[in-house]
């Protein structure tokens, strides 16, 4: 509305004013060159005018002819672009979906129309990966780490390769050149495993500090464990250094049983039985472990065996329902010849909807043998131990270790042992074998016979008969 008011408004003023030039006649006389021109004024105004218009018009002109060229030449590359990006598109997509021919086109397609734009580049790397064309993907990273905007993401590129074809030394060497250029979570830990794998625990607790970037509790979990390697190596030589690093330990991460048994080991050895004992029953409600009750049960030298199972019995009442309570108490009461006890607390044990382990069916064989002898009962559990599933040991990505290790000697993967019970593996005949046992009836209690149910599974096609 605006706009439509000032039109009329400055249309007004140039009728007034044309109006204005009617009314006032006069004349203007040019002489030039020999040449003498005469008119009136409303005549010299319009010509004026025209001219003026003229040459705005012949400048428009020649100003778009001599533009034309990069006018043409900025279509084209935006034509190429948009089909670039058209492809970029198309691959993301296609690699997204696993269509390799068409990742693999569009990779070309991209290359050929933005061959400086780094996700054509990330493209090409990705169809190479999903072809299985390992050359072709190495040679796109190393492109990218001779680009500014791409180095980084070229050398982690070249550190994964490395790492699937198993070189650890070219995969270390990428990661530490990313690492020297910016300290980023990945390059963090890869630094850190080449500390780890050469067993340099305070290097890597040196490169775990300088790095930021790691969530915290994880950051506070493997400063634990790097301590307490650290604090384990220092146990013969440096005892008092290894005893403060322990215990510095154990009031961070409570729950870390290697650190805790450390501590408390150094402890008893210094005297200190009480706050060692104490640490051990405050560990043992999160974390019961056969370590910390054999430190817990020798504590004090030269004690009995009622004293021993008096101790045992405290760590029963910290974890009532662990198994590992139930069999520290069992084994103590062995030994102090309380055969009762010991049947009442195995009985849940071997009665319960689990098979019974290797060390269970050894307590109980050795309940049976130094309550009746070498009877029947005994070597039958000894039997059944031959074939009970394993106890629970340090596991870490299918290795078994009887001791606590920092990381994996293998990969070098930091805190990855965890307490637990192996998988079971299956017989040939692909059942889970157990025999027919005496149950824990007391030695007056008629025996009871338990048969635990069996677990089939079905043989491939390749092995039924015909």
């Amino acid at each position: 509305m605006v706009r439509v008011l000032f039109f009329f408004v400055v249309l007004i003023i140039l009728a007034l004013a044309e109006g204005w030039l009617v009314d006032q006649p006069g004349q203007i006389m040019l002489t030039w060159q020999g040449y003498q021109i005469q008119t009136s004024v409303l005549v010299g105004v319009g010509f004026v005018l025209a001219l003026v218009a003229a040459v705005v018009l012949g400048w428009t002109i020649l100003r778009y002819f001599l533009g034309l060229p990069p006018a043409l030449s900025i279509a084209h590359r935006a034509r190429r672009r948009e089909k670039g990006y058209a492809a970029i598109s198309r691959g993301i997509i296609a690699v997204g979906t696993g269509d390799a021919r068409i990742a693999s086109k569009a990779a070309a397609e991209a290359q050929r129309h933005l061959p400086e734009e780094p996700l054509a580049l990330l493209l090409r790397a990705e169809a190479a990966q999903l072809t299985g064309d390992h050359h072709a993907v190495e040679a796109a990273f190393k492109e990218m780490t001779r680009r500014d905007d791409m180095r980084l993401l070229g050398f982690r590129g070249l550190h994964a390769q490395a790492h699937r074809r198993g070189d650890i030394d070219a995969a270390h060497h990428f990661a530490s050149t990313a690492h020297s250029i910016a300290a980023l979570p990945w390059t963090a830990s890869a630094v850190l495993e080449k500390h780890v794998a050469a067993q340099d625990w305070a290097g890597a607790l040196a490169t775990l500090d300088n790095s930021g970037y790691t969530d915290k509790t994880k950051r506070d979990r493997q400063r634990a464990v790097l301590t307490t390697a650290i604090a384990l190596d220092k146990e013969q030589t440096a005892p008092d250094e290894a005893l403060r690093l322990a215990s510095m330990v154990v009031k961070r991460a409570p729950d870390l049983v290697p650190a805790v048994a450390l501590a408390a080991r150094l402890l008893s050895r210094r005297g200190r039985h009480r706050k060692a004992a104490k640490m051990i029953e405050t560990t043992w409600r999160l974390a019961p472990h056969p370590d910390l009750a054999k430190i817990y049960l020798e504590i004090r030298q030269g004690e009995s065996f009622a004293d021993c199972l008096a101790r045992a019995q405290t760590l029963m009442n910290l974890a009532p329902r662990d198994a590992e309570s139930r069999m520290t108490l069992a084994s103590a009461a062995i030994a102090a010849c309380d055969y009762k006890t010991a049947r009442e607390t195995m009985r849940p044990l071997i009665q319960g909807d689990e098979r019974p382990t290797t060390r269970m069916c050894l307590i109980m064989g050795e309940l049976e043998e130094a309550e009746h002898g070498d009877s029947g009962f005994a070597r039958d559990w000894l039997a059944r131990a031959s074939r009970a599933p394993r106890d629970a040991t340090w596991v870490a990505d299918g290795v078994l270790s009887d001791q606590w290790l920092p990381a994996v000697p293998a990969t070098g993967k930091l805190d990855a042992f965890v307490w637990r019970r192996p998988d079971e593996r299956l017989s040939t005949s692909g059942e889970i074998d157990e025999a027919i046992f005496r149950s824990v009836s007391g030695p007056d209690e008629p025996p009871i016979l338990i048969e635990k149910p069996r677990v089939a599974i079905a043989a491939p096609e390749s092995q039924k008969p015909v």
